[in-house]
């Protein structure tokens, strides 16, 4: 079953997350700070109430016209970014049915910030400074309806099953976010500072995990993890269905996410000295490298002839030559700030 979080911003004028699968979004005007959010301060929206929450009726209308299409909602909020962010969350669902929902919540997202004479965008990082819009993809395994993730015993409720998924999807990472974080912007958000992870452990409710298992999913049927650095820019067939054939390959190949050192580490990785960051595993820092890393590590994704070689190939050079080169061979704004008086 899979639940993915959708986050995404919402603007007054076009300003080019989603993320259990939980949908983020933000609405706010463009020029001028909080000038969307009535004084929330940066980082400061998490859960706002109105009036500070200005955002509250659009995101109601949004969850009514999914409730009428079938689609089951669990809660809406705003989320931490202070210029309109929020989020959706939905029922969870099986992976195909979960694709599909994905594609109408961003339909239904938009045109209920367009009927407001907004603009929603799930871009992964749209604001600078400001926490970006991840879809986070909560998942676990039933096997002829018992759940294959819980134990009693386990770290967090997990069972050896659950442990050795963990290991598969963050032992498969830096060639998994090729798929699940296909663009530049992607690793815009993939920063310190803002509960985005850039390192490969797992972890009791901690946010700066790669994977994190929510404290408040206890009983045998709800225990789950949460895989937090996809987003919104990837095919959400294709993201879910990566993350399935390295969690599966971690259990066919019985993999230990402790003895490959991916914790569980239970701190803010932030606050530990650099010497003990220095040994967790980081993620790919940007498109290039994860596309490389794809080239190198996909076998696992060949297995049952799920994906086929001709497609990761066509997959890399795609990438490479519409999203790298083009960003990677245009000035950047900034640069001209920077360096026009050189």
């Amino acid at each position: 079953m899979w639940g993915p979080e959708f986050e995404y911003y919402v603007f007054d004028e076009v300003l080019v997350d989603i993320s259990n699968l939980s949908f983020g979004y933000e609405i706010a005007p463009c020029e001028g700070e909080n000038k969307g959010s009535f004084g929330l301060k940066t980082h400061g929206g998490y859960h706002a109430l109105p009036p500070e929450d200005r955002l509250a009726g659009v995101r109601d209308r949004t969850v009514v016209l999914l409730e009428e299409a079938g689609i089951g909602i669990k809660y809406h909020h705003h989320e931490v970014g202070g210029h309109g962010q929020g989020e959706i969350e939905v029922e969870l669902a099986p992976l195909t049915r979960m694709g599909d929902i994905a594609m109408i919540v961003k339909y239904f997202v938009r045109m209920a910030a367009d009927e407001a004479g907004m603009i929603a965008t799930f871009m992964p990082k749209p604001i600078h400074n400001e926490a970006g819009n991840g879809m986070h993809f909560h998942q676990h395994l039933f096997k002829k309806g018992k759940p294959l993730f819980y134990s009693r015993s386990g770290y967090a409720g997990l069972s050896k099953t659950a442990h050795q998924y963990i290991a598969g999807l963050l032992y498969h990472s830096p060639a998994l976010l090729a798929l699940t974080n296909p663009s530049t912007n992607s690793y815009k958000r993939l920063v310190p500072g803002f509960e985005a992870p850039v390192n490969s452990f797992f972890s009791l409710g901690n946010r700066s995990a790669a994977i994190r298992i929510p404290k408040y999913a206890s009983s045998p049927e709800n225990k789950r993890i949460e895989y937090r650095p996809p987003d919104a820019t990837g095919n959400v067939y294709l993201t879910m269905t990566a993350q399935l054939m390295a969690g599966i390959d971690g259990i066919r190949n019985r993999l230990d996410p402790k003895e490959l050192g991916f914790g569980p580490f239970d701190v803010n990785v932030f606050e530990i000295s650099p010497e003990e960051r220095g040994r967790i595993k980081a993620l790919p820092g940007s498109l290039a490298e994860a596309l490389s890393e794809l080239e190198k590590d996909n076998e696992f994704l060949l297995q049952g002839d799920v994906f086929d070689a001709t497609m990761i190939e066509d997959w890399v050079k795609l990438k490479f030559d519409k999203d790298v080169l083009p960003v990677r061979n245009r000035t950047h704004p900034l640069e001209v700030q920077l360096y026009l008086d050189c």
